[in-house]
């Protein structure tokens, strides 16, 4: 078990040395978060340790300033990469090598970032210059390791961020040689939001005898308002655009992220919202990583207030001033959602997070509660009226901001120009009206019908009458519930008639020449689904998500794991993104 450290302990008393402690107040830093306290103290030691926090706690400079200040200390002996950090995403690579640069910029410790769409020529030069520290996703440095281009015969310390992603985006094998790959001598640092049992089976390959650190989960006191704010709104699909911009114009977020299931969805609704006035960008696995960084650069200068984007392209991503995270569909899993959330909320910060959900979608709401032990908050959606009203209130703050900067006097005569004609009471409201209408261009007033979620009983015997066609007659067999389903709407969401939907993880994806039509004929040959009732499908590098019916899910997952894809036996199970 960690010592404690008293919570007013102060990061000189960590045992960083002088140049860290100036570097660090010099970038703001006054006390250290939890994680930072237990961990830092142990790895200066030398020690191995396991740690378990969520993202946003601090964890990049609890493994980051004690793995400096080693580099540091080895002043003249310093030769080749003495650090490894592995991340799951391109976008965690630059932003950990940004901290690192910045609290290691006064001792001269280098570090570069490797990642997927990065030109390999400059890699190549940085690895071949010499480097102190090296970041980036397993994949790509895999692919180092195979030129002969990274060598890690001198590594001293290696860091796994955010490893139960990596995970889950299939990079267990890359660990694994990676791991296999560096000295048995190195300190061995794992970071992870969760403790599933593959997580503890490399802890106790790869770890030596590690100090087990722990942040629980900041708990409220009695009657205290949580730092995110949760909201769920009920609301029927095809009004889903309409109600989130209603939502948007009440909330009138700083910043906010909108996510989405599929890449299909992100580039629609970022369409669709543009349309309708407001400054949002697309982000999912189909862009450049060009396309990628100039997103993310608009949005943290506040040139663009909405990111739209699925749960891949997102992660890692760190927005200090996100004020909202916006659900577009509830998240098949919880573990997804407590990660969405977690990104508005931050250092102190109140954040918002809302929820559109489907009625169909209630059975996921309860599961997310059943994990947070907290109840959602499911209110009414704005109607018209209350968007009128709100947009009043702002109207009104402009005026009054107006009246109290002062500065009015040449506008004066216009007043007193009108003032022998008109009230002035008149004026002014007039005056009031112009403004409104200038700041709330094209008003929606489109009335949304309202959607409640059924009760478990009336859900229940709804879904019967569906899968029996409404005649009452008897559902025996997975084949005849398949022939009675209908094949999904045009509106491109996925959403079927009548049965609820899973997400499938398949573990191949572009880089094995996987294409949508080979998991439709798989699955409809080797498993003799109705290739209609077939979700969306997202495919990414190295896998594949794939929405299916819900009641054929174990009968799909048995026969494509007993078959080939693309000439190669897969992994495939339920997604836990």
């Amino acid at each position: 078990m960690p010592t404690t450290l008293d919570s007013a302990v102060g990061f000189a008393a960590l045992g960083l040395n002088d140049t860290l402690i100036a570097a660090l107040t010099a970038l703001g830093y006054e006390e250290p978060t939890p994680i930072q306290r237990e961990a830092i103290p142990p790895l200066l030691a030398g020690k191995d340790l396991l740690g378990q926090a969520a993202t946003g706690t601090g964890k990049t400079a609890a493994f980051a300033l004690p793995l400096v200040q080693r580099i540091a200390d080895e002043g003249k002996e310093r030769r080749g990469t003495s650090g490894l950090i592995l991340v799951p995403t391109r976008e965690l690579a630059m932003q950990v090598a940004e901290a690192v640069h910045r609290y290691g910029r006064s001792h001269g410790v280098t570090v570069v970032p490797i990642y997927g769409g990065q030109a390999i020529v400059s890699q190549l030069r940085a690895l071949k210059r010499g480097v102190d520290v090296i970041v980036g996703p397993p994949g790509r440095l895999m692919d180092h390791i195979k030129r002969g281009s990274l060598k890690l015969e001198g590594v001293r310390t290696v860091v796994l961020d955010e490893a139960d992603e990596m995970l889950d985006m299939g990079f267990a094998d890359d660990l694994e040689a990676i791991l296999e790959a560096t000295p048995t001598t190195r300190q061995t640092t794992l970071f992870s939001a969760t403790m599933p049992p593959r997580i503890a089976m490399i802890a106790r390959k790869h770890l030596r005898e590690p100090v087990h650190v722990k942040i629980a989960n900041e708990k409220l006191a009695a009657g205290a308002v949580p730092r995110v704010r949760q909201v769920v709104y009920i609301v029927q699909r095809a009004h889903k655009v309409v109600a989130l911009g209603r939502v948007l114009d009440m909330e009138d977020p700083t910043a906010a992220i909108v996510f989405c299931r599929t890449r299909t969805e992100v580039d629609e609704l970022t369409e669709t919202l543009n349309a309708r006035g407001y400054r949002s960008e697309a982000l999912h696995g189909g862009m450049s990583q060009e396309q990628r960084d100039r997103v993310t650069k608009k949005l943290r200068a506040g040139t663009a207030e909405l990111l739209i984007a699925t749960d891949v392209a997102a992660r890692g991503l760190d927005i200090e001033h996100l004020s909202h995270v916006f659900n577009y569909d509830v998240p098949s899993s919880p573990d997804m959602y407590i990660h969405r959330i977690g990104r508005t909320g931050r250092a102190g910060r109140e954040g918002v997070a809302i929820t559109l959900a489907e009625p169909r979608e209630h059975r996921l709401l309860r599961n997310i509660e059943h994990l947070t032990k907290q109840r959602l908050q499911i209110e009414v959606l704005p109607t018209v009226v209350d968007l009128r009203t709100r947009r009043l209130e702002l109207t009104r703050a402009s005026l009054r901001e107006a009246l109290l900067g002062g500065d009015l006097d040449g506008y004066r005569v216009v007043v007193e120009s009108l003032a022998g004609e008109f009230d002035c009471v008149d004026i002014a409201t007039a005056a009031v009206k112009l403004l409104h209408e200038a700041e709330s261009p094209g008003e929606a007033d489109e009335d949304i019908p309202a959607a409640a979620p059924p009760r478990d009983r009336e859900r229940q015997q709804q879904r019967r009458e569906q899968l029996a066609g409404g005649k009452g007659e008897r559902v025996r067999s997975a084949k005849e519930v398949r022939s009675k389903r209908q094949p999904r709407g045009d509106d491109g969401g996925g959403e079927r008639s009548g049965y609820e939907v899973t997400r499938l993880w398949v573990g191949a994806g572009r880089n094995a020449g996987v294409r949508p039509a080979d998991l439709v004929g798989a699955i409809a040959n080797e498993a003799g689904v109705d290739a209609r009732v077939i979700g969306s499908i997202d495919i990414t590098d190295r896998f594949s998500i794939v929405e299916v019916p819900e009641d054929a899910v174990e009968e799909i997952i048995s026969a494509l794991s007993a078959t080939k894809l693309k000439g190669k036996r897969v992994q495939v199970r339920r997604d836990r993104s």
